[in-house]
């Protein structure tokens, strides 16, 4: 069987969360959506994420050649395609949220002032 892939072009976290709830419903996923799968999904990609780095230098983690940043760029996908999915399935603003955290983390790490 021939599969081509789809096109998707998401251009907002919203059309995003649009498509990911589609996609689910689909499949009958959203019985295994749950918050707390979700979660473990999550912290299972950020790994294979974590696994393309192991035993770079610093360097090298810069200086990835196209194939292995093209597979990083899936896991990274991977990873912002659970959350943006746990975040919908507990009707969190994704953008809300990531806005609200770095005004407290504005507040917690001031800028060094240089005297």
């Amino acid at each position: 069987m021939n599969q081509t892939s789809k096109s998707y072009h998401c251009r907002t976290v919203e059309e995003l969360t649009r498509e990911l709830r589609h996609f689910a419903g689909e499949r009958d996923w959203d019985r295994h959506h749950t918050p707390k799968n979700l979660a473990s999904a999550l912290i299972v990609e950020a790994a294979e994420l974590l696994e393309h780095f192991q035993w770079l230098s610093q360097e090298e983690s810069q200086d990835l050649a196209p194939e292995k940043k093209k597979e990083v760029a899936h896991e990274i996908a991977d990873v912002f395609i659970y959350l943006t999915r746990l975040a919908d399935r507990l009707d969190i603003d994704l953008m809300a949220a990531a806005s609200e955290k770095m005004g407290l983390n504005a507040i917690k790490y001031p800028p060094k002032t240089h005297t």
